[in-house]
C-alpha cells in the first residue's frame, strides 16, 4: 500500500454529526514524515461529507445542523427507497473532500478552522481516507 494513503474508521453515533477529525489527520502527517505539501481527506460515502469550519463555538456546529436540516429536509414526497435523500442532497452541497496545505511539518489552518467528518445519515460505521503528496 502507498505509505502516503491513509484509511481511517469512526463509528457515528447520531443521525446527523460533525466529528472533529484533526487528530486523525495529525497522525497521517506524523506517520509520513512530510515537511511540505498537501493532504486530501477523502470521503467515500454518499451519505457523509467532509469540511473545514469553525472549532472555536460548539454552537456553530449545531447551527449547521439546523440550517441544513432546514434547508434541506427529509420530506416524504422523496422516492429513493431508502429514505434518506436528505442525506445525500447535504453529502452532495457540502462536499466529500478538503485539501489542506502542509508547511513545515504542520497543517495550515486558520485560527478557528478544523476538518469535521460530516455525517448525514447515521449512526453509522464509515471511513475515510488521507492522501499526501510531497512538494
Amino acid at each position: 500500500m502507498d505509505k502516503l494513503f491513509y484509511t481511517f474508521e469512526i463509528n457515528t453515533s447520531e443521525k446527523q454529526a460533525f466529528i472533529n477529525i484533526d487528530s486523525y489527520l495529525n497522525e497521517a502527517l506524523h506517520t509520513s514524515k512530510v515537511r511540505d505539501g498537501i493532504m486530501v481527506v477523502y470521503c467515500p460515502h454518499t451519505t457523509a461529507a467532509i469540511t473545514i469550519n469553525e472549532n472555536a463555538d460548539p454552537d456553530v456546529k449545531t447551527d449547521l445542523k439546523l440550517g441544513l436540516n432546514e434547508t434541506f429536509p427529509n420530506k416524504s414526497e422523496y422516492i429513493h427507497m431508502e429514505n434518506n435523500s436528505d442525506g445525500h442532497m447535504k453529502s452532495s452541497v457540502v462536499g466529500v473532500s478538503e485539501t489542506i496545505i502542509i508547511s513545515e511539518g504542520q497543517l495550515v489552518f486558520g485560527t478557528w478552522q478544523s476538518v469535521y467528518f460530516c455525517e448525514f445519515d447515521g449512526p453509522r460505521r464509515r471511513k475515510f481516507h488521507v492522501k499526501i503528496i510531497e512538494g
